[in-house]
């Protein structure tokens, strides 16, 4: 019985207080594959009430507890993996082997690190006569996004658990399947009643109710800046903690001494990864002015290798966009690139050849852009890639941390050294040396209006937990 009409609340399936649904579409068709119930205030009330009552006991739990426990999310999570990679494909467009390889994997490789954190965590410390303890938050309200579902998902809920929190999850109304494949494998997993609670709804319905509830003490958000915005002010009335992962512009450097074949190809690889709906891709590729001319040609050659078209296709390593409305937003930027000057490489306005159905996007590069140009400081959040020069390294570093962002940061050269030093002066909360492989273990977040806080291992358990000191608790009497 599919579990898509329903919330999961206090460790049970649930019809809504008030029915209502919303239909999901698949990106590749353009039509609704399936509807899921939206919430409203008393659903929240009532998933929160759970969690409330939940606390009590779970944040008793010692750490050996909640180890086992994640352990056996771990297990069951291995079992539906590939219905978690079939979800995210359906629901968002992702390329079947990429749903598998990065979306799926993502959620398996947070929880390994999350244990693997959990397994070496020091909740409390001796200072002198003093014990300085972690406790747990509360009650947190996660509201994820729809780019990287079960990365967002998993990420927030593991050191969650870890922390001995309890929590209500909003998936984005968008992408909510996997989202509801996750609390099935919670409960296959046995979750305590009210430990994990997941209403589905949208941002003004659900997620603004979740972020201004007095009995929630914290709200971990990732999506947009105006987005993140909006949720802190909700939260700001009942002064609660606020971790966000908001939006970003991030520069890819390459410096001179770069191999350029190399550094473009994979600048370019991942630009597009996930068709370009990463907060963290490396959407500025810089490159020295007298280098301009070699950058376009690779990259234009990189672009245009890529295959888009059916998610299902072992062929297909670029799918659509997940809406009709980032579709229009990244076509209106396109445009927006081509109007303002910038030279249009390859792809451009329009669906891909041959494609007349579904939110495809032809895989596009825009050289000799500028600072100002709005495709060069505006998120696009697609497969478009801008390339601007730089007159020397303090330049590239200028234009770099030119933006009102700082998730991430990119620098290729084979001096490691300067690369290193280079990273240094980058303003940003993530900084890639080389294109190095994902580390689950790094800390992730942003600078500036890229967010604050930090997920990932110990640095995620660490945001969902108060500090307390016990003074005088080894004095003598």
């Amino acid at each position: 019985m599919s579990n898509h009409g329903n919330f999961y609340i206090n460790g049970e399936w649930v019809s809504p207080v008030t029915p209502r649904t919303l239909d999901v579409i698949n990106p590749a068709t353009e039509e609704a594959f399936t509807r899921v119930s939206v919430g409203s205030a008393a659903d929240v009330d009532m998933a929160v009430a759970a969690a409330k009552t939940a606390f009590e006991k779970f944040s008793q739990t010692n750490p050996a507890e909640r180890l086992a426990l994640l352990k056996r999310i771990y297990d069951v999570y291995l079992v539906r993996f590939e219905d978690i990679a079939r979800a995210v494909s359906t629901e968002m467009g992702a390329p079947l082997s990429f749903a598998r390889d990065a979306q799926a994997w993502a959620g398996r490789g947070h929880l390994e690190s999350t244990i693997k954190a959990l397994e070496n965590y020091t909740f409390s410390e001796r200072r002198g006569s003093t014990t300085v303890v972690k406790e747990p938050i509360g009650v947190c309200a996660l509201i994820t996004p729809w780019n990287w579902p079960l990365n967002q998902i998993v990420c927030k809920v593991a050191p969650a658990i870890a922390a001995g929190c309890t929590v209500v999850l909003k998936p984005s109304e968008i992408a909510p399947i996997s989202g509801i494949v996750f609390a099935e494998v919670m409960h296959a997993a046995g979750v305590p009643n009210g430990v994990f609670n997941l209403v589905n709804g949208t941002g003004p319905d659900v997620g603004q109710v979740m972020a201004s509830h007095p009995d929630v003490d914290m709200v971990s958000f990732t999506g947009s800046t105006r987005a993140g915005i909006i949720v802190a002010k909700a939260a700001a009335d009942t002064v609660k903690r606020v971790a966000q992962e908001l939006g970003g512009k991030s520069a890819n450097i390459i410096l001179p001494d770069a191999d350029f074949e190399t550094a473009v190809t994979k600048g370019v690889r991942g630009c597009f990864s996930n068709t370009g709906q990463s907060c963290d891709a490396p959407t500025r590729m810089l490159v020295p002015k007298e280098r301009h001319e070699e950058a376009l040609a690779i990259a234009k050659a990189a672009a245009e290798a890529f295959r888009t078209g059916d998610p299902n296709s072992e062929e297909t390593n670029l799918g659509p966009v997940v809406s009709q409305v980032q579709f229009d937003k990244i076509q209106r930027l396109i445009e927006t690139g081509v109007t303002e000057g910038a030279t249009l490489v390859t792809g451009g306005p329009g669906r891909p050849d041959g494609l007349d159905r579904g939110y495809y996007i032809r895989p596009t590069v825009f050289g000799y852009v500028t600072p100002d140009m709005t495709i060069a400081r505006e998120e696009i959040f697609g497969p478009v890639l801008s390339i601007l020069s730089y007159n020397d390294e303090e330049d590239a570093i200028r234009i770099a941390n030119d933006t009102v962002y700082g998730l991430a940061a990119y620098v290729q050269s084979t001096d490691i050294e300067r690369a290193r030093r280079v990273a240094s002066r980058m303003r940003a909360g993530s900084v890639y040396l080389n294109y190095p492989a994902w580390d689950t273990m790094a800390s992730f977040g942003g600078y500036k209006q890229s967010g604050n806080g930090r997920e990932y291992a110990d640095f995620g358990i660490h945001d969902f937990l108060e500090i307390k000191s016990v003074v005088g608790y080894g004095a003598e009497r």
